[in-house]
């Protein structure tokens, strides 16, 4: 690329980085877009400072100018290739066991069906099991219509592909591997405060319940299940990892704790409830999970997860940390939806405003659209912003296919 070319395609992509942001392009996104066009790194440091004054020049015009501008160049800009197929995922040859694990705080969303979709192409693809694995664990926070909702839309998006488990069905599964760990001298309930066990935590050492042998932890552990026997608050089942680990969040992480509160399916069945960690270790291995696509925010989750795979003698599923993604100019929370709709501000979850899977359908686009979306988005660890616009012309685009 000799620097005339150079000049006239840093423009016109300094000109839509601007237009996308607010009028003021950001220079790494530019240089990202001239590396498509051909612009090698070594070529950095002869046009670096070139393409520096450009986005500086661009980022003085008004936000108009530059929308009157880029109409001269929009050509210059490649387009972006829509990508066909997923890369091949290892050890896959015999079929793949897979899953997604919403929350029933609220329905499906565009961001959910991203993570779905993925993990459905692939379970197309290579033949097996995909399971929508609902996780209700957490009686405080459960909004009881979205099972129903979950459960309507994941079979939807994907074309009944999908196997509904519900985790408070298998509590006594988890009670068994509680017992199994603490028998294995790897859990042990620990009754020291938030704050005691903070302060052994941050310092290295090891709390005094840390060394009670198994026999004293499964008195512990049956004490925490009696309901004339500790109370919420008052003991925690600890999984026993390192207290010196590098990274304070595996210390000693917690499996399980007492909570009284009212569980919408289960009632007052259970008081002793599994934290994320054990429900979820619990069924990877019960459902034989093969590969997981998950958001990168679970790294720490999975770290600890591993360590309770191996003392099991399991092998861990072979993982792919996703990269967030960014809707520009859409809100994303199930909670904000759910306090607009009491507040009458949206009709129901279906209010064509709302990004919900439940309006989407409703509008008349089909899980094909979805499903082709993510995969042209296909497997990034690179957090990435999409704006709205441009989504939506892409769904659009495979609706219509």
């Amino acid at each position: 690329m000799n620097e005339k070319e150079l000049e006239k395609k840093a423009v016109a992509y300094s000109i839509k980085n601007a237009l996308s942001h607010g009028g003021k392009a950001q220079i790494g996104s530019v240089i990202s877009g001239l590396f498509n066009e051909g612009l090698k790194k070594e070529e950095l440091k002869k046009f670096g400072k070139k393409i520096s004054e450009i986005v500086e020049k661009i980022n003085l015009m008004r936000l108009e100018k530059q929308e009157e501008e880029f109409k001269k160049l929009e050509k210059e800009v490649g387009k972006r290739k829509v990508r066909e197929g997923l890369p091949e995922l290892p050890n896959s040859k015999k079929g793949v066991i897979m899953r997604i694990a919403p929350s029933p705080s609220g329905p499906f969303h565009i961001g959910h069906a991203l993570i779905a979709g993925l993990n459905i192409l692939y379970v197309k693809k290579y033949g097996g099991k995909f399971y929508i694995r609902i996780e209700d664990t957490n009686p405080e926070k459960i909004y009881t219509p979205a099972y129903k909702m979950l459960e309507q839309e994941g079979k939807w998006l994907s074309e009944n592909l999908a196997e509904i488990i519900i985790q408070s069905e298998r509590m006594p599964l988890y009670y068994k591997y509680a017992e199994k760990l603490i028998k294995k001298s790897a859990a042990y309930v620990c009754t020291c405060s938030q704050e005691e066990f903070k302060k052994f935590a941050d310092s290295k050492k090891e709390c005094p319940c840390r060394n009670s042998n198994a026999k004293i932890n499964l008195e512990r552990w049956k004490k925490m299940l009696d309901r004339k026997g500790f109370k919420e608050g008052e003991a925690v089942l600890r999984f026993k990892s390192d207290m010196t680990h590098k990274n304070p969040a595996m210390r000693d992480f917690p499996l399980a704790r007492i909570n009284e509160t009212t569980h919408p399916l289960q009632k007052n069945k259970y008081r002793v409830w599994p934290l994320m960690n054990l429900s979820v270790i619990v069924d990877d291995i019960e459902l034989k999970m093969t590969h997981l696509i998950r958001g990168k925010d679970h790294r720490d989750n999975a770290e600890r997860q591993k360590m309770v795979f191996k003392v099991l003698g399991k092998k861990y599923p072979w993982a792919f940390f996703m990269g967030r993604i960014h809707f520009k100019g859409l809100e994303l929370s199930t909670t904000e939806f759910r306090k607009n709709i009491e507040e009458k501000k949206y009709s129901g979850w279906d209010d064509p405003k709302l990004p919900t899977l439940a309006s989407l359908k409703k509008q008349g686009y089909k899980p094909r659209a979805f499903l082709k979306f993510a995969e042209q988005v296909g497997l990034s660890e690179v957090d990435k912003i999409i704006d709205k616009e441009e989504y939506f012309k892409f769904l659009d685009a495979f609706n219509r296919e």
